[in-house]
């Protein structure tokens, strides 16, 4: 599973090549104000004067994360009328501001460590579809930018067979998704034609693995049953008896589903037929699994592996960062065992 974090850290990265000049000059006048500090003192009095006093203090960016150029902008626009010259000369600085926020917010949505994720590839990746759309409009200030952007997402995300299918199996696994915009968006990121057969090629192969699921979990739990079960002669029930009309009950379920052509449906099919459950924004799909588990056994088990599954590995990569701050040119001498301590015990 490729981290999407990063694959969208790529993508704008490239589009950031091509923008406005307006955001250099928003990061030079940054850094110009912050490298004195009676630059910057007389700054923050021009912004007290003026009743424009932020929260947060002038903030610069670094080249190789695109997210603290996000910060540096939403700070900067917080004193639009201190930099009254980009706010005047360079128009396009808001919307540059606005084109990352969406960015912005989407890095923060898929990089959680305290939800699952993998459930919201799918929605995710078709949102930044159609941003990147939007964004390229013949004759728009942000046509190459879009452009180039839009080769980089097909680079990684474009051929949706070199993509891992468990990513389109959980879209369906969500209650509140399930199969009701998956046409569209598979038809939205790769076409009427591609998108049909994708969408086909995912109902089979989704089908083909809860084949596998109902097959090993069946099997256990025949050889749990009988390796669990005394040796004991087998008594007879009383529950039958007097009641032969339930030969005859079953004899007439058959002949109406063979006369209908239809048979006993499985989970995912009981769980497809049903009505999806409403968004809200408390909904909980570990606590609905969890509840609905007794009625869908063994896709409650699929759901359980899916679902581990986290589509970011900005998390893990962050907690290990931290091993420059416990391991230093003071501390160096420290056993295996206390560092692990110290880096996976913090959270």
């Amino acid at each position: 599973m490729k981290c999407t974090t990063h694959i969208l850290n790529l993508v704008v990265q490239d589009g950031l090549r091509f923008a406005d000049s307006s955001v250099k000059k928003v990061s030079d006048s940054v850094r110009w104000m912050r490298n004195s500090p009676a630059r910057l003192k007389k700054f923050r009095d021009l912004a007290e004067l003026l009743g424009l006093e932020a929260k947060s203090s002038l903030q610069l960016d670094v080249p190789t994360r695109w997210n603290n150029t996000y910060m540096m902008l939403s700070t900067a626009i917080q004193y639009k009328a201190v930099f009254d010259a980009y706010s005047l000369n360079e128009p396009s600085f808001v919307a540059d501001l606005v084109l990352l926020k969406g960015f912005y917010e989407m890095t923060i949505r898929i990089s959680g460590s305290l939800y699952v994720t993998s459930n919201s590839f799918f929605s995710e990746i078709s949102y930044l579809s159609c941003m990147l759309s939007s964004m390229i409009v013949a004759g728009s200030a942000t046509e190459v930018m879009g452009s180039q952007m839009k080769s980089k997402f097909e680079k990684y995300l474009g051929d949706p067979e070199k993509m891992n299918s468990l990513i389109f199996f959980v879209n369906i696994l969500d209650p509140r998704d399930k199969l009701e915009y998956m046409s569209y968006q598979f038809e939205e990121l790769y076409g009427k034609d591609n998108g049909k057969k994708c969408l086909d090629n995912v109902q089979a192969a989704m089908v083909e693995l809860f084949g596998d699921y109902a097959a090993t979990y069946s099997v256990n739990v025949q050889q749990s049953s009988s390796g669990s079960q005394p040796d004991v002669p087998p008594v007879q029930s009383h529950t039958t008896i007097g009641r032969p009309q339930n030969m005859l009950k079953n004899k007439l379920k058959m002949q109406k589903m063979e006369a209908s052509g239809s048979y006993k449906e499985t989970e995912l099919q009981v769980y497809l037929s049903e009505k999806i459950v409403v968004d809200t924004p408390d909904f909980d799909i570990l606590r609905w699994w969890k509840l609905n588990s007794e009625r869908f056994p063994t896709l409650s088990k699929m759901v359980r592996d899916i679902l581990a599954v986290p589509i970011s590995t900005v998390a893990s990569k962050s907690t290990f960062s931290t091993s420059g701050r416990v391991l230093d040119a003071f501390r160096s001498s420290l056993t295996p065992k206390i560092v692990e301590a110290l880096v996976c015990a913090q959270d």
